[in-house]
């Protein structure tokens, strides 16, 4: 059987959710192994030393390649996120191996696989073959459910590293919001061009608040100054996979769709019956959206109070 190593992004210890479904996604690959840098509650292999204070992606992709050198497995997988494309990337480069980024599935044929992968930000999927000696690769984001991983006995790997590594390392962090965000709220209400105006972005902040969610946006939003990029949901911007997905007067280009087309649920606001967000929703509401939303808040209001 194949032993699969994982990849974990955590942030003190606080496990990322793409790293658990990676964990997932490799159960059914072979014997999965957890790699971190530093302690994680997963035990496994935990790799420390004095360059590996925060996120590092030369000096991390080193430290896997040596443990890949030194272990030798037959898969070593990693969430499909910026920061796990970039190690996985380094880790490629160094062990001059083929990466197969993005993958949403995987069909093992003899020595090789025959898998599928997202390219171009979503709007495509490639069927492709990938042979070699260590498969590396990452798995694209909610493409599987995660599941309970058990603890394993931690085992501490030291890297040798040189100190010019470092020059790629995250120094300072500062705090932007505290609360819900994008990516972890339940529901998430987005306005694009059809909001407005900035000020029409209230009724949208008030349902938000109301459902507990947080309040999203289409790049044309963000481009015409109405609000920060950080609320820009798409491929440029945050991917979100909340419950329900309220698309507000946003018509659905490819790139605003791929990061949010892991949405459990979509309800399109439009007045276009034909938008394409409106055609892909499972519901829709066609209408002007500024009576429609502030109807919703009402009914919403109403049942809370009886």
């Amino acid at each position: 059987m194949n032993r699969v190593l994982v990849y974990i992004e955590h942030d003190d210890g606080v496990i990322a959710e793409t790293s658990m479904q990676a964990l997932t996604f490799g159960g059914g690959l072979g014997e999965v192994e957890v790699v971190s840098v530093g302690e994680t509650a997963l035990g496994g292999w935990q790799i420390q030393h004095p360059l590996l204070t925060d996120y590092a992606p030369e000096a991390i992709a080193e430290s896997l390649a040596q443990l890949v050198g030194a272990e030798m497995p037959g898969v070593v997988l990693a969430g499909g996120t910026e920061r796990g494309n970039e190690v996985m990337a380094h880790v490629a480069a160094l062990l001059d191996l083929p990466l197969a980024a993005n993958v949403t599935e995987v069909r093992p044929s003899g020595d090789a696989w025959d898998l599928t992968r997202i390219r171009w930000g979503g709007s495509l999927l490639e069927e492709a073959t990938l042979t070699a000696i260590v498969k590396l690769a990452t798995v694209a984001p909610h493409v599987i459910e995660a599941a309970n991983f058990p603890f394993r006995a931690a085992t501490v790997f030291t890297p040798e590293l040189a100190d010019e590594l470092a020059r790629t390392m995250v120094f300072e962090r500062v705090t932007l919001s505290e609360g819900i965000t994008l990516t972890t709220a339940p529901v998430v209400v987005s306005g694009g061009r059809g909001v407005g105006s900035p000020e029409g972005f209230a009724v949208l902040e008030e349902l938000a608040g109301m459902l507990g969610g947080a309040v999203g946006c289409s790049r044309v939003v963000t481009n015409n100054g109405w609000r920060p990029h950080s609320d820009q949901v798409g491929q440029t911007g945050t991917r979100v996979a909340p419950n329900l997905y309220i698309a507000c007067g946003i018509s659905g280009a490819i790139q605003h769709w791929v990061g949010m087309m892991a949405s459990k649920n979509v309800l399109a606001i439009n007045n276009d019956a034909e938008a394409p967000m409106v055609t892909k929703a499972d519901y829709a509401v066609i209408g002007d959206l500024h009576p429609i939303l502030d109807a919703i808040v009402a009914e919403v209001r109403r049942r809370r109070a009886g």
